[in-house]
């Protein structure tokens, strides 16, 4: 591409518990290059060669694009966990454990000298969903994730309510154990991590299943919904509870946010009209009066949302 010296990048990273995504757009959001960079994050590392990858990452990106690093605004990170925003501390990352009490800005600063700027990384993915994806005409919105775990991003007023996390809302009293440390949160069902779980065991229980195609440990989300759309009994029972799950932690935040519009997102929203028919027609008869007054919509942006949430978070 031809670089105009004078004109201004945005980094953003979705720092994952599986991979790390990083995207560069410039300040009308337009993505830079051919390609997201990815590379594994490889979780239980120490912090600093996590944040080396992703520096590396970024600056493979300008050498690529024949881009100046006093080009860049700054880099965004979309942060799997809790963060504190004001002093760019990690708080809560349940699965990147050392990144835990980490100042990030300080950190990264070290092999990147540019303005660093953290946020959920769910939030990220519904700040990126209101600039530019599903929400982008709505003054009130919930955005989830569906991915490992869930992630959610609230905005009121056109704001961000920060450090939300509404995957950890109980659904079940007592139940699966989840890996904030309490049991029956809502991402323990109704994330893929949940969907696969509930899978392997009625495959175990059902020997005639279709489920039982593949080894158990390679059973994946996207396998079961294949095997349930055949018509496989146990596989539908597997994904009627699953969206009984889903739609209750829906139900559960429509009733208490009343949002214009409900993104869902990650993976599993893949599965595109299908499910959300269904969603749809569960959460109708769990919310409050039966009255569903929010859209229910499948994400714009994707996988990439959050990347591209990151990368305005300084906007």
């Amino acid at each position: 591409m031809k670089n105009i010296d004078n004109k201004k990048y945005n980094f953003g990273i979705d720092l994952g518990g599986t991979n790390i995504v990083i995207g560069l757009f410039d300040d009308d959001g337009n993505f830079i290059g051919e390609e997201y960079y990815k590379c594994p994050t490889n979780a239980n590392r120490n912090y600093k060669l996590i944040l080396k990858d992703m520096a590396d990452g970024c600056y493979k990106i300008l050498v690529e694009n024949k881009i100046k690093i006093t080009q860049i605004n700054g880099i965004g990170i979309g942060i799997p966990g809790k963060c504190d925003i004001k002093n760019k501390l990690v708080i809560g990352a349940c699965n990147i454990k050392s990144l835990n009490g980490i100042n990030i800005e300080t950190e990264m600063k070290k092999f990147m000298d540019v303005p660093i700027n953290i946020e959920n990384d769910a939030n990220c993915a519904a700040v990126g969903e209101k600039k530019f994806g599903a929400s982008r005409n709505y003054t009130n919105s919930i955005m989830i994730t569906l991915g490992t775990g869930i992630g959610g991003g609230i905005i009121i007023n056109n704001k961000i309510l920060p450090n939300t996390e509404i995957g950890h809302h109980v659904i079940v009293l007592n139940g699966e154990n989840c890996t904030c440390g309490r049991k029956g949160c809502w991402e323990t069902y109704a994330s893929a991590t949940g969907l696969i779980r509930e899978a392997k065991k009625y495959a175990k229980k059902n020997p005639e299943s279709k489920l039982n195609d593949i080894d158990e440990n390679k059973i994946y989300a996207k396998f079961v919904f294949d095997v349930a759309e055949i018509g496989d009994k146990t596989a539908i029972s597997v994904i009627d509870n699953y969206v009984d799950y889903l739609s209750e932690g829906i139900a559960n935040l429509i009733n208490i946010f009343d949002p214009d519009l409900f993104v869902i997102g990650g993976g599993i929203s893949n599965q595109g009209i299908s499910l959300l028919r269904k969603v749809r027609q569960t959460v109708q008869k769990k919310i409050y009066a039966n009255d569903l007054n929010t859209k229910i919509v499948q994400s714009k942006l994707g996988n990439y949302a959050g990347i591209i949430g990151a990368a305005f978070l300084n906007k």
